[in-house]
């Protein structure tokens, strides 16, 4: 019986369920740093992704440097979310580590990409298309998420606790698009797995 690997894009995130009771109420305006930083750098990754897509096209490869940037986009809007979703406490390091493996910085969370060394060339032109079944799970799993923020923000509000049920609901919808986004962006050429495991 053979043992699958790991999907290329793991996600994770580790932090105490306990959550001082005012948090919700005002840690998404202590975010607003880190979350317009989140913005501008996802348009820096829609630039290189661009930039990809003619070098997998060209040459089946992404350039490391540029794949590295990509994901430290990612990482850094994962640490950036989390916060805001007030999932935990700890603000997040102002950090561009450009590495495909998770630094460390922040303890609660970690993102981290394994570097394809070939990419199927003539896949960028239609991985759009293969992806569509599972941009219909990613809307369902938006709309679910939005309700479970917001059931979160009253369990900690009125108990002072994350439900974990919800939080790791969201923890695993994130890396769900996240997954999504890596394929269709020429970061790998796995297929999404229709699983929210890690």
């Amino acid at each position: 019986m053979s043992v699958s690997a790991p999907y290329p894009l793991q996600l994770e995130f580790h932090a105490d369920r306990h959550i001082t009771q005012w948090r919700p109420v005002v840690q998404w305006a202590l975010a607003i740093p880190h979350l317009m930083i989140a913005w501008a750098l996802r348009s820096l990754r829609q630039v290189v992704t661009l930039i990809s897509l003619f070098t997998v096209l060209f040459t089946a490869r992404i350039p490391r440097p540029l794949f590295n940037v990509v994901v430290m986009t990612y990482r850094y809007e994962w640490r950036a979310t989390s916060y805001a979703c007030f999932m935990h406490e700890d603000y997040p390091p102002f950090d561009f580590d450009l590495a495909s493996e998770d630094d460390g910085v922040e303890p609660h969370t970690s993102l981290a990409l394994t570097y394809p060394e070939n990419l199927e060339r003539w896949k960028p032109l239609y991985k759009w298309f293969l992806a569509i079944p599972q941009y219909f799970v990613v809307a369902g799993l938006c709309i679910v998420s939005c309700l479970g923020v917001l059931a979160g923000f009253f369990a900690v509000l009125f108990t002072g606790e994350y439900p974990e049920g919800i939080r790791n609901f969201l923890v695993s919808a994130y890396r769900y698009a996240l997954r999504v986004e890596a394929y269709v962006g020429f970061l790998t050429d796995q297929y999404p797995p229709f699983s929210l495991a890690a």
